[in-house]
């Protein structure tokens, strides 16, 4: 029999993800907006604020649920369902609630003391411009592919510090918007209203406190650890970004096959009165990509269960479940542009037209496998590798 506190946890959650199908229909018809706009609107945000659903895995000291990563990671998904680019920047954008539980204590109260609802964007490339000062470091730069940052008060950006033994210390550097200008150059063929436009800093103090090294995010030793001790905040780092740029290319293609099996079931060729249903080539497109969404979502949440039941019991993780998770989750907008391609070839030349839905989710999907988190050469390399005897390679699993 579950307890009082399990039955809250789990209603919600229900009621959370009831929240996220709710918007499902008035996102898909703000998609064509977003795209225009290569931003999402204002509103959608709104939106999503007055849900609730930024504070999936936001810490309870400031507001937050701290519900279980898979129920964070299913609300991503049903979005991306009405619009990948508004499941696109919930993810990465939702996710910094969990990261920023990870630093100092201090850095955490400076974002969240007076607005615990105020939103964080990033850039993790480490393309930082690092000078050690009194305190803290001298920090600019520019980074690219900045995601929802037209909605953020602060940022995430990446860069490394010069370490004595020579072994580059990647950080998570946090700067208020104040510090950032916005170079407004995101001119994409898909996924363009995520508004992932490049920041660029002039020179601006970050002091040592707002900074996050990415080997505690590895090891589980981050100092927010000492506020936020549940289990939710030992997840690598490694473990949690990385779905949050993977997952929406699952519920986009669950999207597309919905648009997909209302159009097929009602098409018929103009050339040889042929109806999609009856289509082989079609119906397979359709099962296959049916178990495919299946598949990536049994091992999503199994994956992450899996974790946080050893987490719970205060164990530590496994290395090489790690690197095989890491893997899966490289592999998963790859698996997605298979079916989307699939899916789309089927339409016949209907599926040209922009009131066709299948087609934004096409150019999505594939914008999406162009992440660098998203492309499964490097860690399928090092996967394989460490099952032939190799040591592992990857600092960020």
């Amino acid at each position: 029999m579950k307890s009082n506190t399990e039955t809250n946890v789990t209603d919600l959650a229900n009621s959370l993800l009831a929240s996220a199908r709710e918007l499902v229909p008035t996102l898909a018809k703000r998609a064509a907006l977003a795209e225009h706009n290569r931003s999402i609107p204002a509103e959608t945000i709104a939106d999503l604020k007055r849900a609730g659903l930024f504070r999936v895995i936001q810490p309870k000291r400031y507001g937050g649920y701290e519900l279980d990563p898979g129920v964070f990671f299913d609300i991503q998904m049903t979005l991306a369902e009405g619009c990948m680019s508004t499941g696109w920047v919930y993810g990465v954008v939702a996710v910094h609630n969990w990261q920023l539980a990870l630093f100092d204590p201090r850095a955490q109260e400076d974002v969240w003391a007076k607005d615990s609802s105020v939103l964080i964007a990033s850039s993790y490339m480490p393309k930082g411009q690092v000078e050690r000062a009194d305190g803290g470091f001298k920090f600019g730069g520019r980074w690219s592919f900045s995601s929802g940052v037209d909605h953020a008060s602060w940022l995430f950006l990446g860069g490394i510090v010069s370490s004595k033994n020579g072994v580059p210390d990647y950080r998570t550097f946090l700067v208020p918007r104040s510090d950032v200008s916005i170079n407004d150059n995101w001119h994409t063929v898909g996924l363009r209203g995520t508004g992932s436009k490049e920041v660029v800093i002039d020179g601006a103090f970050v002091p040592e406190y707002r900074t996050h090294r990415a080997i505690d995010g590895f090891a589980g030793t981050s100092p927010g650890l000492s506020a936020n001790p549940a289990a939710l905040y030992k997840l690598p780092f490694g473990q949690i970004f990385v779905r949050a740029v993977s997952s929406a290319s699952i519920g986009a293609l669950q999207g597309a096959l919905t648009a997909f099996r209302d159009y097929g079931s009602r098409r018929v060729s103009i050339n040889d009165m042929g109806r999609t249903a009856e289509d082989p080539a079609a119906a397979l497109a359709a099962a296959d990509a049916a178990l495919a969404i299946d598949d990536m979502k049994l091992a999503l949440h199994r994956n992450l269960a899996a974790m946080m039941a050893t987490l719970r019991r205060g164990d530590a993780l496994d290395v090489n479940d790690r690197i095989h998770y890491r893997y899966q989750s490289a592999a998963v907008a790859g698996r997605c542009v298979e079916h989307i391609d699939r899916l789309f070839h089927s339409c016949g030349g209907q599926g040209l037209y922009t009131d066709n839905p299948i087609g934004r989710f096409f150019v999505d999907i594939h914008a999406a496998r162009m992440h660098y988190a998203n492309n499964p050469d490097k860690f399928g390399r090092n996967y394989g590798g460490v099952l032939l005897g190799l040591g592992n390679t990857d600092f960020f699993i």
